[in-house]
């Protein structure tokens, strides 16, 4: 649980990182977005090292890491895109996160 809830907010802080500009950043000069990104990523890293460390040393795969990164990841994104960025959710990404889900779901069978 501990490489769940760090994941979670390493992916708070990369999303943010990668997407607050444009929603009223827009408007600053792009080497200012880029050093602010770059503060933001660094607190990522901060949590998503080690989650990753706790997940492995867990016995999770590499793999298995990735893709629950890659699952928390796309529902950060998609309360981000609604919250921040105003964007409406569609079918479509229902349908690609049912995809991720279907993946996670391969990769921990069996464990």
């Amino acid at each position: 649980m501990p490489t769940v809830l760090l994941l979670l907010v390493s992916n708070l802080f990369m999303t943010t990182a990668w997407y607050w500009h444009l929603k009223g950043g827009m408007t600053k000069p792009l080497a200012v977005v880029v050093l602010i990104s770059w503060g933001l990523a660094f607190v990522e890293y901060c949590f998503a090292v080690p989650a990753n460390r706790i997940g492995y040393a867990s016995g999770w795969s590499a793999a298995q890491l990735k893709i629950v990164q890659e699952v928390i990841a796309l529902l950060v994104f998609a309360g981000f895109m609604v919250t921040v960025l105003g964007e409406p959710l569609h079918w479509r990404h229902l349908g690609a996160f049912l995809c991720l889900v279907g993946a996670l779901l391969f990769l921990f069978a069996g464990k």
